[in-house]
């Protein structure tokens, strides 16, 4: 070939090689997001806000507007108009020493059962690990029957299991060396009674406890466990340093449900006596029932639910700043 050939022959063209930049071979954004994208959720969710708005908000603003007002029987019955009290019923009882001592019965109640709660449902959560498959089972079954029960119906049993005269539980104890339980009455005093109506809130709620935690617990790695037996951790060190950090956000989440639930118990109280709580028995529940419908005076009850939702407010800001908390540390 001679050297004009080599001159005038066509090169073949030089391929390019594809961008490797940051954002290449992704097509140029559009502008913005397309239209209604933005409200879908809150049609998706819309149903959901309608049901709460009637079921909830109601109730809640007509719960606020009585607080605020002077409403008896005369209003009730529509003889008289309701009359504007101003401050007046929220002055009235956050000046009363016997509000506070049933802030204080409540506040230590409810604290009481949570933490009994938490405990005994950790520790059952905990056994189920280690027990068979049927018994397992066996165990869901008893705690599911248990969480179904009717509270009415609970509450009935536990008025025959402590009952003075025909109480199983009297007669059980007078069966050990040296006691004598007969005719016992739990309810002649304000401690012994509450105490029996807290056992009765935390036989309704470990259930609950018991099988959120085992769920879990499912999720604890076994590695991080034998690592952690390898370097020297004993049984409470491996619960310590590895379980309990994963079951954090759980444990949080249920210990402010149970806050709510135990601050809210009103059923167990009423049936266990009678309908008629005395005043070493009454709770916020039961207090604010008692003066909106034994004495009449639905402004001064409203005042105290108000307080009362104001309270469990702030148990639910406070669980709100520690799961983001829990989603900073993650």
């Amino acid at each position: 070939m001679s050297a004009a050939d080599i001159s005038t022959a066509k090169v073949p063209p030089v391929r390019q090689s594809p961008p490797t930049g940051p954002g290449a071979g992704t097509p140029a954004p559009r502008g913005g997001k397309s239209k209604g994208g933005a409200g879908i959720p809150w049609l998706l969710l819309a149903p959901c806000l309608l049901v709460l708005l009637l079921v909830l908000g109601y109730p809640l603003i007509r719960l606020v507007t009585l607080s605020f007002q002077k409403f008896g029987q005369p209003q009730l019955w529509g003889f008289q108009e309701a009359e504007s009290a101003g401050l007046s019923n929220f002055t009235s009882i956050l000046g009363d020493g016997e509000f506070w001592t049933v802030v204080l019965r409540t506040v230590l109640f409810a604290a009481g059962a949570v933490i009994v709660t938490m405990v005994l449902g950790m520790a059952i959560a905990l056994l189920l690990q280690r027990v068979s498959g049927w018994v397992k089972v066996l165990i869901n079954i008893v705690l599911v029957a248990s969480w179904g029960m009717p509270i009415i119906v609970a509450t009935a049993i536990f008025k025959w299991l402590f009952d003075a005269d025909y109480g199983v539980l009297n007669w059980l104890l007078s069966r050990l060396p040296g006691v004598d339980m007969i005719g016992h009455n739990w309810f002649a005093s304000g401690p012994q009674g509450l105490a029996v109506i807290m056992l009765l809130v935390v036989w309704g709620a470990v259930p609950f406890v018991v099988i959120t935690l085992s769920a879990g617990l499912t999720q604890v790695p076994k590695e991080l466990e034998e690592a952690a037996r390898l370097d020297g951790a004993g049984a409470w060190g491996v619960f310590r340093y590895v379980t309990l950090p994963i079951l954090k956000p759980i444990i949080v989440m249920l210990t402010t449900l149970s806050v709510i639930w135990d601050m809210g118990v009103f059923p167990q109280v009423y049936v266990m006596r009678n309908g008629h709580p005395e005043a070493e028995f009454q709770l916020l529940t039961t207090y604010s029932f008692d003066k909106a419908f034994v004495v009449n005076d639905y402004g001064t009850g409203s005042a105290i639910a108000l307080v009362t939702v104001l309270l469990l407010l702030g148990v639910v800001a406070v669980y709100m700043r520690q799961m983001l908390k829990i989603g900073d540390v993650e």
